[in-house]
Parts: structure tokens; C-alpha cells; sequence
């Protein structure tokens, strides 16, 4: 065991997506990032979920600033019928903070998109929400992260109506097709990938070996989608070394290699 926690520390890992703010980690938040830096993980870009939960994003990274990245949106399942006062307070952040900020006070527009898993009957909504967040991130020159479930025409319909050199960003959570992934490519997206690579149904880890390592990053989406032997349980960033091991099984790999280009892909991404 202490071997292995050496080996990994010597890597730098970058989890792209996950919520270390959730109030799963009540209880053991300091021991849980302790466990993801211990083994690695040294860099966690955090997306938001609604106003509710802009309190809890500062706090942690006002306790972590050496690792803590926020992004700041209105993510695709909390579009409900005030969604155009939560758009506001997006607005009011990313000025606000940009105001006060010499550097970046956020590194991407995240989590948005379209969920039509939960709930169909604000489709128009959620497409308003999404099309008026990706021209916020073009406007402050920062990348888009991705929500899609049960919904990927829908979000490439947008993407197509948004593309130019400023498009770009992360498909979070890729579970599509191989077709879907060179679309979403296509858009200058980056694909995440995280425990479902481990699943054995999750199909993703069929083909995932024929999409260059340079369009790939690391996530892990805690406290969900915990990957193998997780499953089930609650998912955290220490985790992404399971992730990490499977892709280096996929891409036939040293995990070090994997490390290296999938944390500087996140750097080219989020420009830190």
C-alpha cells in the first residue's frame, strides 16, 4: 500500500468534474480531499450546480486555493421556471468576480447543457439556458462544460448553432457512441471520462482506444458514478486512479503517460 501511494504521488492528476462542495462530504470533506491529494489528484475543477450552492464553492476554495478551480452556470436539471433569475445570478458572479479578480476567477462555464432524463416538459428552457450560457463563456473567453443525458442531438443541434473559434470546452461524462464522440470533437470539445470506462456495461472502453489521448480528460463526477470496484458507493476524487487504470489498460499505456497528457489537455482547456 505505501508503495503504491508513492507511485502515484509522484504523478500529477487533474480531476475536470467534481463536486467536492456536495453535501455528501459533510462529514469527512478535509479527509476526503487528504485521500485525492495523497493519491495524486493535486488539481479539482469544480462545477457549479445552481445559486443554493455558491456559498458552499467559495468555502472550499478559500480552504484549498492551491488546488480548488470553481466554474460558474446553472446546470440543465435546476432550469426550472425561475431559471431566468438563476442565469442572473451566473451573470452577477462572473462580473463580480471578474471585477475583483487580477487573474481568472473562473475557469469555465459549468455545468450546462440538456438532461432529459429527469424531466422532458422544460426542454425549451433548458435549450434558452444552455444557448445563453455558451455566449456568457464566449464573452469572458472561457470554456463550456457539458451535461448531456438522453439528449445528445438536442445539445449538438445548439452546438452547431454556436460554433465558431470560440466554441470550446468538455464533454462531461461521455456516453455516447463513437459517432458521438467525433461530433462532439468536432465542436472542439475535449471528452471526459470517468468511472463508467470501468463499468462493464458502460460500453465507452469498446472503442475509446480509437479517440487520440489528446481529446481526452480525467473526472470522476463525485460523489456519483463511482467507478469499479466502487460502484454503488459514493464516488470521490481519489477514485480518478481507477479511472487513470483503466485507460492505461485501454490504451495499452504506462499510466504516467496517460497522467501527463490527459492533466495537460485539462490545462490547455482551463489555461492553468
Amino acid at each position: 500500500m505505501r508503495e503504491k501511494f508513492i507511485y502515484f504521488c509522484r504523478m500529477i492528476l487533474t480531476d475536470t468534474h467534481t463536486h467536492i462542495y456536495s453535501e455528501s462530504f459533510e462529514e469527512d470533506q478535509d479527509q476526503m480531499m487528504q485521500r485525492a491529494i495523497e493519491n495524486g489528484v493535486t488539481r479539482f475543477f469544480v462545477p457549479a450546480i445552481d445559486s443554493s450552492y455558491t456559498d458552499a464553492m467559495y468555502d472550499i476554495e478559500s480552504r484549498y486555493p492551491e488546488y480548488v478551480f470553481l466554474m460558474m452556470g446553472l446546470h440543465p436539471t435546476h432550469v426550472k421556471e425561475n431559471y431566468k433569475q438563476e442565469l442572473a445570478h451566473v451573470e452577477e458572479e462572473l462580473e463580480k468576480r471578474f471585477k475583483e479578480s487580477s487573474g481568472k476567477a473562473f475557469y469555465a462555464i459549468g455545468e450546462i447543457g440538456i438532461d432529459l432524463y429527469w424531466d422532458k416538459t422544460l426542454l425549451k428552457e433548458q435549450q434558452q439556458a444552455f444557448r445563453h450560457q455558451i455566449r456568457l463563456a464566449k464573452k469572458y473567453k472561457l470554456p463550456i462544460v457539458i451535461h448531456c443525458r438522453e439528449a445528445f442531438e438536442e445539445i449538438f443541434e445548439v452546438l452547431e448553432s454556436e460554433k465558431d473559434d470560440n466554441l470550446f470546452g468538455i464533454f462531461h461524462c461521455f456516453t455516447g457512441t463513437i459517432e458521438d464522440a467525433h461530433r462532439a470533437i468536432g465542436y472542439n470539445m475535449k471528452l471526459g471520462i470517468g468511472g463508467v470506462v470501468t463499468f462493464k456495461n458502460g460500453k465507452i472502453d469498446k472503442f475509446l482506444d480509437q479517440i487520440p489521448l489528446d481529446q481526452i480528460v480525467l473526472e470522476t463526477d463525485a460523489p456519483y458514478l463511482a467507478p469499479t470496484p466502487y460502484r454503488g458507493k459514493r464516488n470521490e476524487s481519489s477514485y480518478l486512479i481507477n479511472v487513470l487504470s483503466k485507460l492505461s489498460e485501454v490504451y495499452q499505456k504506462p499510466v504516467e503517460e496517460i497522467a501527463e497528457i490527459t492533466t495537460q489537455n485539462s490545462k490547455d482547456i482551463f489555461g492553468v
